[in-house]
C-alpha cells in the first residue's frame, strides 16, 4: 500500500476538493476508541468525537461487526420497500423519545429540512402561515432552507435567502411574543445550542415557549442533532428538562459514525402529512439503520448516559477549580459530555497547542473551546486533556502579555 504524509495528503486535498474546509494540515488512517492516528502513525486524544458524532468511539466492534453482517446482506432497496432495520430503528426511537412518528434521514440539515416542511403543512391544515421562528446563535445546517434560520455570517454570498423566516434572543421570552402572531407555524430551538458556544436553553423559557406553542397551535422544534443520543447524559437534552417538543431532529450521534439522521414527531403533527409529501432515496437504507440499532445498543449496554453524565460533572469540576486559580476562563457550560469553556481570548491558539501535543478540541464562537469526546473515553484520557489544557492555557496568555 502506497504511503502518504500529512502534508502530501493535505496538499493533494487543495488541488482536488472544493475549498470550503479550513483544514488541519493532518490526514488520519485509523481510529479506536477515544484515540486517532495519523497517516505518519501519531497517536491523539479525540475530544472531539467527529464534532459529537463517534458518540461510542471510534470503530466499535459492536457497530462494525453490524455494519459488516448488514452489508453482506442487503445495503439498499429504497422506500418503495420495508426492511427489518428500518422497522426495528424506527420502533427503538419511538420508544426512547416518546414522539409518534420516525422519518430516517441522511444528515442533520435534511432532519431540520423535513421537520420544518411538516411544521408548514400542520400549520396550514389548521389556517396558520409558514413562518419559522429561530434563535439568535443557533445553527441548524447548511442547506439554504437550514441557513435561513441561522447566523448571518453563514448567509453572506448566497442570497437571496429564502423568506419566512424570522430570528430572536435566546432565552429572551419577551422578544419571542413580540414576533409571534398567526402566520408563525413553528419555533425550533437546540436545547443545548452547539455552534453558537455551548449555550444550555433556560428551564423557565422553555416551558414558557411550550405553553405559548401549545395554546396557540404552533409546532415547537427541538434541535437535537448535536446535543441528543446521550451527549448530555441522558437520551436527549430534552429529558434534562421534562419538556417534550412536537417535533425532534436527529442525526450526529445516532449512527456511531455512519452517516443517519432522523426527525420524530407526535401524531398531531405527523397526521398532518399525506402521501408523497416527503421523501428520500437514501434516507432509512438497511445499512445506515444497521449501524443506529448497533449505537443505540452499545449505548445501552455499556451504561454510556451514566457514564457521560459522571464524566461530564468531573470534567466540568476540574475546570471550575482550574477558573479559581487562573484568568484565563471566563465561563464552564454544558451538560453530561457536552461542555464548553469560555475563554477571555480566542480558543483557536488553545486548540493548534493541544493538536501539537496530540489533542483535538475545537474552536466555536470564537473564545470557547468546545470538548466532545466519545461518552466510553477513558478517565486517564480526560485526566491528560485537562492537565495539557491547564499547561497551553498559560502557555497562550503569556504570548498574549
Amino acid at each position: 500500500m502506497m504511503s502518504y504524509t500529512n502534508e502530501e495528503l493535505y496538499q493533494q486535498d487543495k488541488s482536488n476538493y472544493l475549498p470550503t474546509f479550513k483544514r488541519f494540515p493532518l490526514a488520519f488512517a485509523k481510529g479506536k476508541g477515544s484515540r486517532l492516528w495519523d497517516v505518519e502513525g501519531k497517536e491523539y486524544i479525540d475530544m472531539l468525537a467527529g464534532i459529537a458524532v463517534c458518540n461510542v468511539g471510534h470503530s466499535h466492534p459492536k457497530v462494525v461487526a453490524a455494519v459488516q453482517k448488514q452489508a453482506a446482506e442487503l445495503m439498499h432497496i429504497s422506500n418503495f420497500f420495508v426492511t427489518l432495520p428500518q422497522v426495528e430503528l424506527s420502533k427503538k426511537l419511538k420508544e426512547i423519545s416518546g414522539l409518534d412518528h420516525v422519518f430516517i434521514t441522511n444528515s442533520g440539515a435534511e432532519s431540520v429540512e423535513g421537520a420544518m416542511k411538516v411544521a408548514r403543512k400542520f400549520a396550514h391544515k389548521h389556517g396558520r402561515g409558514g413562518e419559522i421562528i429561530s434563535m439568535a446563535k443557533s445553527f441548524h445546517g447548511r442547506t439554504l432552507g437550514t441557513i435561513a434560520t441561522g447566523q448571518a455570517k453563514y448567509q453572506q454570498g448566497f442570497e437571496p435567502i429564502p423568506t419566512g423566516f424570522k430570528q430572536v434572543e435566546f432565552n429572551n421570552l419577551p422578544a419571542l411574543k413580540e414576533v409571534i402572531s398567526k402566520d408563525t407555524a413553528a419555533i425550533i430551538l437546540e436545547p443545548v445550542q452547539g455552534e453558537g458556544g455551548i449555550n444550555p436553553v433556560d428551564k423557565s423559557y422553555l416551558k414558557n415557549v411550550r405553553e405559548i406553542c401549545t395554546e396557540q397551535g404552533i409546532a415547537l422544534i427541538f434541535d437535537e442533532v448535536q446535543c441528543g443520543i446521550g451527549r448530555t447524559g441522558k437520551w436527549f437534552a430534552k429529558d434534562h428538562y421534562g419538556i417534550q417538543p412536537d417535533i425532534m431532529t436527529l442525526a450526529k450521534g445516532l449512527g456511531g459514525g455512519f452517516p443517519v439522521g432522523a426527525f420524530v414527531c407526535s401524531s398531531k403533527i405527523g397526521d398532518a402529512i399525506d402521501y408523497g409529501d416527503h421523501g428520500t432515496t437514501f434516507g432509512g437504507n438497511p445499512l445506515a439503520c444497521a449501524s443506529a440499532l448497533a449505537t443505540l445498543s452499545v449505548i445501552e449496554e455499556e451504561n454510556l448516559l451514566e457514564e457521560a453524565t459522571k464524566k461530564g460533572e468531573w470534567v466540568r469540576g476540574e475546570f471550575e477549580n482550574m477558573k479559581a486559580k487562573h484568568g484565563e476562563i471566563k465561563d464552564i457550560r454544558g451538560l453530561g459530555l457536552m461542555i464548553g469553556v469560555e475563554l477571555t481570548e480566542p480558543a483557536l491558539p488553545v486548540v493548534k497547542l493541544l493538536l501539537e501535543k496530540g489533542i483535538i478540541a475545537n474552536a466555536t464562537a470564537d473564545k470557547v473551546l468546545r470538548l466532545v469526546p466519545s461518552l466510553n473515553i477513558p478517565m486517564e484520557d480526560l485526566k491528560k486533556v485537562v492537565e495539557e489544557i491547564e499547561k497551553c492555557l498559560s502557555e497562550t496568555m503569556i504570548e498574549h502579555e
